[in-house]
């Protein structure tokens, strides 16, 4: 097994370039795609966070994702597909058994009214199964775009960009957008990209965000695409320093999933902890 969590992170130089003021639209094109290019080689193994067997289970977990991390999520699903392995069972579910299984997720009244009210749906309007479209499933409740796009891009491999906070902040602070609303960010990154890239790209952005580009901190001195960035020196630009931010797998902690594919693993992975361990 190769051991890419313990190799050091590649040295950046302390001053990045920055995006020309005025970029062109050709140059934004291909500094975008430069840069997910070298994202996908920072981390080969991107893939969701979320643990799942079947469309219905990625569905759920996405939902349940909302306002709290893939992490609590996976080691809170285990229970709850374990008890409602079908979206019959979970449509027919006691509410207040559902609370409580799912209480660790926070929102756990307003997340079981839409995991409930969804399985309902999928069983009245789609013969239980988990129908492949947006146009449906951003129809049954507690489910919009992005979730929408999670699970048309990993449970159907549809392409299609998941705009999450993580992915928000990144692209924004990259200079790929000024958008705010999530639709708008969606169809400007979009359009930089073939649509083919779309579901990988949103991995190797939010992997990114996650475990680098933190939202309070980054870590700039120990980002492989620091020259490439304009918001370069936002964070800690001190290569030692910078490296002690580092979260997940590169900061020697696990990932987010219990059941994570075999390439993260064989990368250096580690599965996360269920719940209650120590």
């Amino acid at each position: 097994m190769a051991e890419a969590a313990e190799e050091p992170v590649k040295p950046v130089k302390k001053a990045a370039a920055k995006a020309p003021a005025a970029e062109s639209r050709t140059a934004l094109v291909r500094r975008a795609r430069r840069i997910n290019r070298e994202l996908a080689e920072v981390y080969p193994y991107a893939h969701p966070e979320l643990d799942f067997e079947n469309p219905f289970q990625l569905l759920v977990a996405t939902v349940l994702s909302a306002q709290t991390t893939d992490l609590r999520v996976n080691q809170t699903t285990p229970a709850l597909f374990a008890a409602y392995p079908t979206p019959e069972d979970l449509a027919a579910a006691n509410p207040e058994e559902v609370e409580e299984i799912l209480r660790p997720c926070g929102f756990f009244r307003a997340k079981t009214r839409s995991v409930i009210g969804l399985s309902k749906a999928l069983g009245e309007d789609f013969g239980g199964e988990v129908p492949g479209r947006l146009e449906d499933l951003v129809k049954l409740p507690g489910v919009g775009r992005k979730t929408a796009f999670v699970v048309l891009g990993n449970a159907f491999g549809r392409p299609g960009i998941t705009v999450d906070t993580h992915f928000q902040r990144l692209v924004r602070r990259w200079r790929w957008t000024e958008e705010t609303d999530p639709d708008k960010i969606e169809a400007a990154v979009g359009a930089l990209f073939p649509k083919s890239d779309w579901t990988d790209l949103s991995h190797h952005v939010i992997w990114h965000g996650r475990r680098i580009c933190h939202a309070r901190k980054p870590a700039c001195g120990a980002c492989p695409i620091a020259p490439l960035c304009p918001a370069y020196g936002e964070g800690e630009t001190d290569p030692e320093k910078a490296k002690k931010l580092l979260k997940y797998e590169k900061g020697g902690f696990p990932g987010q999933r219990l059941n994570p594919p075999q390439a993260y693993l064989d990368a250096g992975g580690r599965p996360a902890p269920p719940l209650g361990a120590a």
